[in-house]
């Protein structure tokens, strides 16, 4: 891969838009666009802080049975990496009023036709 495919601008602006929505869903417990921005496929997967699901069947299972309570939070250190017109990381850090830990946050989309999706996330926290 050449180094001038990487962070293309108009790549960075189409995942930093998805990322956004992302988040949006995810601190208003959106779980239509939720299930929306998760590439529907056995092969996805989601590591969570407390739990490993294996494709978008566990992952919608889980998003329907969360509590949807104390889910606003702060991001920082957030990174969004492109490679091509069709790959990005996006990696952030998070924290929340309710707790002294630091969350961290690292997903892979992918652009299919249907527009970029996670294939793989992980979330984890830190004391």
């Amino acid at each position: 891969m050449q180094e001038e495919s990487i962070n293309q601008p108009a790549v960075v602006a189409e995942v930093e838009l998805q990322f956004a929505r992302y988040e949006r869903a995810l601190t208003t417990n959106d779980t239509e666009v939720l299930d929306e921005l998760f590439f529907h496929s056995p092969y996805t997967v989601r590591l969570g802080a407390g739990e490993n699901l294996y494709g978008i069947e566990e992952i919608q299972a889980f998003r329907a049975s969360r509590p949807a309570v104390n889910l606003d939070r702060c991001l920082r250190n957030t990174v969004i990496t492109t490679y091509g017109e069709t790959i990005a990381v996006c990696s952030t850090e998070f924290t929340r009023e309710t707790t002294d830990k630091v969350g961290r946050q690292q997903q892979t989309w992918i652009k299919f036709p249907q527009g970029w999706r996670i294939v793989a996330a992980h979330v984890s926290l830190m004391s």
